[in-house]
């Protein structure tokens, strides 16, 4: 399946609006004070987003694919070349808590390649846009939404990862569950700096803001959580692997794709040789 330059920009386009607005949403529940509990707040917000984002995509593009971290997987998205997968609250906690690093994802792979994504960062009014392939500019596109409070401490152009680094490497970890492995690659590595967040799609926003240098994730991720946020990191110029150094595929029958490494191209073998030899579990 062949997706036009045109076609292609069009989609673009209605992923990032579309993920603004489902983050625009999730903060209109946050603020309305309705939800008692964290727990309360997450599970609303993740349904209320996810209904949202539904009933976008199959109202633009019915015979398209998708599958949702909050919907009950469709296996006919298995016999689409076109599949839209979709995280529509990343980062439950950190929301239901009144943080800001969580994130909307909105990606588009098509024959289990990644080709487009929209990551949305509500609560710090960026969304970052890209896609990637031969009918793709290379350009990632960063709508900015007003924040009180924020003003300046965001970029508004992401950081190449294609360019030049200096200094010790500034690794990206869980704000929660950082595994044993991790400080004895961010050692092994050269002392990384470790850099706590939420939110896979924030995590790799923190490379493109120029914030951090390396993500490595071993267990546990699914494709809503990867597919989007690898879009506008490949499209920035950053390296994005599994941990043997080869390419995520998309629409499988099981989604979990547990692992992703993303770095500056020029880090990427150093990385996945400290990653072989610290030898994750």
């Amino acid at each position: 399946m062949t997706i036009e330059s045109t076609d292609l920009a069009a989609r673009l386009a209605f992923a990032a609006d579309i993920a603004r607005a489902a983050g625009q949403r999730l903060l209109g529940l946050r603020q309305s004070g309705r939800f008692g509990t964290p727990e309360a707040l997450g599970a609303v917000g993740d349904q209320a987003a996810d209904g949202y984002l539904q009933g976008a995509l199959f109202g633009r593009f019915a015979p398209d694919g998708v599958l949702s971290e909050e919907t009950k997987d469709d296996r006919r998205r298995l016999e689409r070349r076109a599949v839209w997968i979709v995280d529509p609250l990343d980062g439950t906690k950190e929301y239901g808590t009144q943080r800001h690093d969580f994130a909307v994802h909105v990606g588009l792979a098509v024959d289990g390649v990644p080709m487009l994504g929209a990551v949305a960062l509500p609560a710090i009014g960026r969304t970052l846009a890209a896609a990637i392939g031969p009918a793709a500019g290379p350009t990632v596109h960063v709508h900015t939404d007003a924040v009180p409070g924020l003003a300046g401490e965001w970029p508004t152009a992401p950081v190449r990862g294609d360019g030049a680094r200096s200094g010790p490497l500034r690794l990206v970890v869980s704000r929660s569950h950082t595994p044993e492995w991790v400080q004895r690659f961010a050692e092994r590595i050269g002392g990384a700096e470790l850099v706590p967040c939420g939110s896979v799609g924030f995590k790799v926003a923190m490379l493109l803001f120029g914030k951090a240098d390396c993500y490595v994730h071993k267990t546990g991720l699914k494709e809503w959580d990867t597919c989007a946020p690898e879009v506008v990191a490949r499209a920035c110029g950053f390296a994005v692997c599994r941990f043997d150094g080869t390419a995520q595929r998309y629409n499988l029958a099981d989604p979990r794709n547990d692992e992703i490494v993303v770095c500056r191209p020029a880090d990427r073998d150093r990385v996945l040789q400290t990653l072989r030899a610290v030898d994750p579990r």
